[in-house]
């Protein structure tokens, strides 16, 4: 999910020593958050944090997460799916318990190939890709440069378009004090930063923002967030969008405060065999805000026959 450079409007500077906020111990976060089925892989130079659950000769689906997110935003769905597919997740380079990538570049890219390597290393030929927000953008990117390696196409409020100071060919500006995310991260700042993903906020819960916190205070996760900012460049996406073959579901809750739920039009007219489904009530998170209720039109769009 995108958590807006999380300092920069809340007013850091002058904070005092007291917000001073270290890195959490690796150990002490596997600890809690690695337990099976997760484990670690080598995949294109990373120590890659992965769970692969469901029946190894079904039908694969691959969840792709949101900006400051992780691999857990998808618990909920990832139980109920894996009755009847192959599902993996992962934490992607810069975040979780995957922890930043050596190679320091965070492009879109490079995320693509990151996701082919991954498929690689799983003996994973062809799987449909979810993904909400950033990660939706790299399942629509993923799909129009190996089409024949998708079946089907989740997009949960995804990333892609322009907003106001994300421009095309513009890369943002970071500001200054955004560059102390890095040595603080009250919780609640960041608990700011992640009501405006729910439709109705008393759905967020204190465990889920513990989570997350956690996540952001993996060794390197903040410093490589910044490293991602500062290296996104937006181009018009209508021409790979128009490439993509697979069918596509979008799913889009309408009280969405970080991307614009008139966004959903925009990918509806231009792919080839997209339809929408939306829920009035729920914000940019539905696989986290209602997961039970969301995920009915998910799994259904994935059962169909092509």
């Amino acid at each position: 999910m995108p958590i807006i450079l999380l300092l920069a409007a809340l007013g850091l500077v002058g904070g005092g020593a007291y917000l001073y906020t270290p890195d959490k111990s690796r150990t002490a976060l596997e600890a809690e958050y690695a337990q099976p089925p997760s484990e670690f892989i080598q995949v294109a130079g990373l120590r890659m944090h992965v769970r692969d659950t469901g029946p190894r000769n079904a039908p694969v689906v691959i969840l792709l997460h949101g900006l400051g997110s992780s691999l857990h935003t998808w618990e909920p769905w990832a139980q109920t799916l894996s009755t009847r597919f192959r599902v993996i997740r992962y934490d992607m380079p810069g975040f979780g318990l995957t922890g930043a990538d050596p190679t320091g570049d965070y492009t879109d890219a490079r995320s693509v190939v990151v996701l082919a390597a991954l498929m690689e290393a799983l003996s994973v030929p062809r799987a449909s890709l979810a993904g909400n927000s950033m990660g939706g953008k790299l399942a629509w990117q993923f799909a129009a440069e190996h089409p024949d390696r998708v079946d089907r196409l989740v997009l949960i409020s995804p990333d892609g378009y322009a907003s106001p100071g994300f421009e095309y060919g513009k890369k943002p500006e970071v500001p200054t004090v955004a560059r102390l995310l890095p040595y603080t991260l009250p919780t609640f700042m960041l608990r700011a930063n992640i009501v405006p993903a729910y439709g109705d906020k008393t759905r967020l819960t204190e465990p889920t923002i513990k989570r997350y916190r956690d996540m952001m205070l993996a060794p390197g996760v903040r410093q490589a967030l910044l490293l991602r900012t500062a290296q996104v460049m937006l181009e018009p996406p209508e021409a790979r969008l128009r490439r993509i073959q697979a069918p596509t579901l979008l799913v889009w809750g309408e009280k969405d405060r970080l991307i614009p739920f008139s966004n959903a039009q925009d990918y509806v007219s231009v792919m080839h065999n997209a339809r929408l489904v939306s829920f009035p009530d729920l914000g940019h998170v539905p696989q986290e805000e209602e997961p039970a209720r969301s995920l009915v039109p998910v799994e259904a769009f994935l059962a169909e026959r092509r």
